[in-house]
């Protein structure tokens, strides 16, 4: 589901935040609920989403969700529960998040990074064509991050795992 949300948030969230309202039913009445985060697409549309601490999703919040449910939907926006990640989702994205500063962006190496994937291919294989590994690592990190290279996450991160492109199905050279 995180990873889903990820790559959902990077193309379609404009805005968000969190613990941002006390929604209202339509009488004007307060939930008494506030969603972890709500969020502004890029449609135009809203979106209220709860993280729920296990898998299961307690009697409290069922209930909770269909009173924020209907007053989500009397606004227009959509409300969901997200469940937690699976452990190793959750342990890519933390290590990818560590490359996330700017600082690993890489500058000029950035377009070459992402050059080398246009083609998917292993994680390794990519990083030595463009150079020394211990410099371009970094950049394939912060690269994935943000989007502009793709890996499965459900498995761990390792020098084998196939990256590519994100232009790498759209024509791009």
């Amino acid at each position: 589901m995180i990873r889903r949300l990820w790559r959902w948030r990077a193309a379609q969230w404009s805005s968000y935040g969190a613990r941002p309202t006390d929604p209202r039913e339509a009488d004007g009445s307060c939930v008494r609920h506030a969603p972890h985060l709500m969020a502004r697409l890029a449609d135009g549309s809203g979106l209220l989403l709860d993280c729920a601490g296990h898998d299961e999703i307690s009697r409290r919040l069922a209930h909770r969700a269909e009173r924020v449910t209907a007053a989500a939907g009397s606004a227009g926006w959509e409300y969901k529960i997200a469940r937690p990640p699976d452990p190793v989702v959750a342990a890519n994205l933390k290590w990818l998040a560590g490359y996330r500063h700017p600082r690993y962006r890489g500058g000029e190496l950035a377009g070459r990074v992402v050059n080398a994937f246009l083609r998917p291919r292993p994680l390794i294989e990519g990083a030595r064509e463009v150079g020394d590994p211990v410099e371009i690592l970094p950049v394939v990190f912060h690269a994935l991050w943000h989007g502009a290279l793709s890996a499965p996450l459900l498995k761990p991160l390792h020098e084998q795992v196939t990256v590519s492109s994100d232009q790498a199905g759209q024509g791009a050279a």
